[in-house]
């Protein structure tokens, strides 16, 4: 029979669902957003979502007023309402709980929904990016992708690193001058910014270890899985380093962030359907080949590869088939490197550079090297490259005063999470995707 709750009852604060086993047996209220709904007789099973989980919510008709019972008949996909009820445990449910309803309010009636239970087509999805977030899917990897950042962030703070934010304007390339989205900057040209690196680099002149974290840019024509224009790189960057120093710090970062999400995000996990038995392998130190030996890898299912070029997708997929674990390549062919990188004193035509491919076919992950440190031959590289030294004038000077050996690598964050979550395409790592053909919304 339906009873009024008290005055002090209504009053009572909201919870969030994810916190609901600590209130069993007791009222509550919640706010959020109808997922699903289903009725049978007197009863209306309610799936409510509110951000952090999604619970049922069981309207019995003698529990609720007629008008609340009424009232739920009204509901649409989405609309948004405040329920207040008991808390009771049930073994059948995810979470284990559902609510016994006592009060429903209705904040809203959304309109029509337009994603829908059928198939749904990529580029519908993607048009409608600002309400497929809310799917369970989406929700699992944007949660895991924050479980990576986080855990990014704990790994370098609690190893004394010091957070330094690069500017998104800049006036030169740090990765080549074809792949820069140009811009009018007060009558200047400026550029967004293709890495933080160099600027992490003057930050590390100064303080000894930093780490820099933010959006980049890259104007490549591509099209394929594992790119995107705009994309967010979490680079560290250390003064007195070199290149076994940096590959150790790459693989106990990426083993922290693995086993990280592991232990905080088995939930998003299973929602995903990840086979997390690959990910459980994913512990420092990792494999280490020269460029030379993963080439006579790709060479065994593409004996056409040339020996000096770089590692196409195909090729890197290869290359991780052999490893269980993610593989680090170093020493590749200072031709095909960056400017600022190293080279081997002992062998020149190397360079002191190395990437890290997650395994199961998703790519490089990071990107990495010792910097060159000598003023003279930094200034010679920059010739050969045909960049403009006034642009680099500032860079030149963290080898005029107290130039010392260091090194750096950046992580791509979506890419991480692509391989982390199983994703096969790396649009939905990130909230709304920036592509070649797409801007919007």
């Amino acid at each position: 029979m339906y009873t009024q709750l008290t005055k002090e009852e209504i009053m009572l604060p909201q919870v969030s669902i994810a916190d609901i086993a600590q209130f069993e047996n007791e009222i509550v209220t919640i706010q959020g957003w109808l997922y699903n709904m289903r009725s049978s007789g007197k009863l209306r099973f309610l799936l409510v979502r509110d951000g952090t989980q999604v619970i049922q919510c069981v309207v019995f008709k003698n529990d609720v007023s007629e008008e609340t019972f009424i009232n739920t008949d009204t509901l649409t996909q989405e609309s948004s309402l405040r329920i207040t009820g008991k808390v009771t445990a049930d073994k059948r449910s995810p979470i284990g709980f559902e609510l016994q309803v006592k009060e429903l309010q209705i904040v809203q009636i959304a309109q029509e929904y337009p994603i829908t239970k059928k198939e749904h087509g990529t580029d519908f999805l993607m048009d409608h990016r600002h309400l497929w977030l809310r799917s369970s899917r989406q929700h699992a990897i944007l949660r895991v992708r924050h479980q990576i950042i986080h855990a990014a962030r704990e790994f370098f703070d609690n190893r004394g690193f010091v957070l330094v934010d690069s500017p998104i304007f800049t006036p030169s390339a740090a990765e080549g001058t074809t792949t820069l989205f140009e811009t009018d900057y007060f009558g200047d040209k400026a550029y967004l910014t293709q890495s933080g690196q160099l600027y992490a680099e003057a930050a590390a002149m100064a303080f000894g270890k930093v780490y820099c974290f933010g959006p980049t840019f890259r104007a490549e024509k591509s099209k394929t899985r594992r790119h995107l224009t705009e994309f967010w790189m979490i680079e560290p960057e250390v003064a007195y380093f070199d290149l076994q120093d940096d590959m150790q710090l790459a693989e106990e970062f990426v083993a922290h962030i693995v086993q990280s999400v592991l232990k905080n995000r088995q939930y998003e996990l299973q929602v995903l359907e990840r086979d997390t038995s690959k990910l459980v392998k994913v512990i420092a130190p990792f494999p280490k080949i020269h460029y030379t030996e993963a080439v006579a890898i790709v060479k065994k299912n593409n004996p056409a590869f040339n020996e000096g070029d770089d590692f196409g997708g195909t090729d890197e997929t290869t290359i991780s088939e052999s490893f269980e674990q993610p593989v680090i390549i170093h020493h590749y062919p200072a031709a095909i490197k960056a400017f600022y990188m190293k080279r081997d004193p002992e062998n020149p035509q190397y360079a002191l550079a190395m990437d890290m491919l997650a395994p199961e076919g998703y790519g490089e992950i990071i990107g990495g090297s010792q910097r060159e440190d000598d003023y003279d031959t930094l200034l010679q590289r920059i010739h050969e490259h045909h960049l403009p030294v006034e642009a680099f004038n500032w860079y030149l000077d963290l080898r005029r005063y107290g130039s010392v050996p260091h090194a750096g690598f950046g992580l791509g964050i979506e890419r991480t999470v692509a391989w982390i979550c199983g994703i096969r395409h790396i649009r939905e790592t990130i909230p709304f995707p920036r592509l070649m053909q797409r801007i919007y919304p």
